[in-house]
């Protein structure tokens, strides 16, 4: 069967930070390369906190990755060799990004995307929610919260060692300095104002 007549799986590494989401990626990739498997990376131009043309993972590991702005520049670097598409901190690409999978997909090309599935206020992140609907297939990963050493499921953000509040901006790259994994119990997002927090525990108690 060619690849043209064969449909592409969306396979979805999510979890929350420090939970291994890289470096999931990272090993599908070389094991795809050591398989002679043509396979291209991709990462946010954003995300340049370890390397500009490279995704590397909190424990050092790496992978050669294009860095793009945008969703469609996929779609410019691919060729009809091409049979394996992996995308690194999808929660951080355009809404195009949903369109630009399926459109991969639909070519038989294969694409793996890993990413936070919420933000530091716990809520769903950028184009993460619709990638997950339509992927084939979720490995959802858990870190360790240092507080309960509980498996963690969402990404406490700290400035100045407290906790972000819930209006700061949603994008803030960092790493141990400025986010840490926390369980469910432990997550904690401030409001700014007395009646939000007023509103929040109303929601609650209905």
């Amino acid at each position: 069967m060619s690849k043209n007549e064969k449909s592409g799986q969306i396979e979805v590494i999510c979890g929350s930070m420090f939970s291994g989401k890289s470096e999931e990626l990272i090993r599908q990739v070389r094991r795809f390369l050591y398989g002679n498997i043509a396979v291209h990376v991709f990462k946010p131009a954003m995300d340049n906190r370890y390397a500009d043309e490279a995704i590397v993972s909190h424990n050092g590991t790496s992978v050669f990755a294009y860095p793009i702005e945008k969703s469609t520049q996929i779609l410019q670097v691919i060729d009809e060799n091409t049979e394996i598409v992996a995308i690194d901190e999808a929660q951080f690409f355009d809404e195009g990004l949903v369109d630009v999978t399926q459109a991969l997909a639909n070519k038989g090309i294969d694409v793996l995307l890993a990413g936070l599935d919420t933000d530091f206020r716990g809520e769903p992140f950028g184009p993460m929610p619709e990638l997950l609907a339509i992927s084939n297939t979720v490995k959802k990963l858990s870190a360790i919260c240092p507080i309960c050493r509980m498996p963690s499921s969402r990404t406490q953000r700290l400035i100045n060692g407290k906790p972000a509040l819930y209006d700061d901006p949603i994008i803030l790259l960092g790493a141990q300095e400025s986010y840490e994994p926390r369980c469910r119990n432990h997550h904690e997002v401030p409001r700014t104002t007395e009646e939000q927090a007023d509103s929040f525990t109303i929601q609650i108690t209905k």
